[in-house]
């Protein structure tokens, strides 16, 4: 099916873009309807608009003319917040699996989000550690999110995650290696200073330091 302005009612969509917009956004499209909503409602029956939340929505696939950068639509579905924890460290090369889920994390409560798009989660973390080294990551289309580096998505993980309960050096290897996979060339280039940062910030403090005894034996 071809994009044509002549044969759709949906042509002033196509402008939009393939960032999610809010209802604001759609109604000076509308000027000219008595009723907007039952617009709005037709061109989400007919798969034009997807509905990813109350009031947020995005295009649909046929008058996308960029691709769809899912962590971009963490960003903006639910803040503040910034993609890290395991989509992260796969997004980074650090893990060897294809993470489905977008994984955030946030300074608010928990919680999951299925959207015609994909899931998301997102994971309450301490507002000391929030935040510490994220970068704004660059799509094609000069768009950009928000992403944990490679280290503060690690230290995120390990602070959220309730497998870590030993803190010896010899536990952390073996969630390192063994579980997660990770390369030891790749737990070298960490930033030892990011994880010192981490540490500082007292909340699992013991298993973080047996992180950064890792990255130091194989730096």
């Amino acid at each position: 099916m071809q994009k044509t302005q002549a044969l759709s009612p949906s042509y002033p969509l196509k402008g939009l873009g393939s960032v999610p917009f809010t209802r604001g956004v759609l109604l000076p499209l509308l000027a000219d309807y008595k009723r907007p909503n039952d617009k709005i409602a037709r061109w989400l029956a007919s798969g034009d608009l997807l509905s990813l939340r109350r009031g947020l929505y995005l295009l649909g696939p046929l008058w996308r003319e960029e691709p769809l950068s899912l962590p971009l639509v963490a960003n903006v579905m639910f803040g503040p917040s910034y993609v890290s924890l395991e989509f992260a460290l796969s997004a980074h090369g650090l893990i060897p699996e294809n993470v489905v889920t977008i994984t955030s994390v946030t300074t608010r409560r928990s919680r999951d989000m299925a959207t015609p798009v994909g899931r998301f989660s997102y994971s309450h973390l301490p507002l000391q550690l929030y935040g510490l080294d994220v970068r704004f990551e660059q799509n094609i289309d000069g768009t950009s999110y928000l992403m944990a580096s490679p280290t503060q998505a690690l230290c995120d993980l390990l602070v959220l995650s309730r497998r870590m309960k030993s803190a010896s050096t010899k536990a952390m290897r073996e969630y390192l290696f063994e579980d997660l996979r990770i390369e030891p060339e790749e737990l070298a280039s960490l930033d030892q200073k990011v994880i010192a940062q981490c540490i500082s910030a007292g909340r699992k403090a013991q298993q973080l330091k047996a992180l950064l005894a890792c990255v130091e034996g194989v730096a």
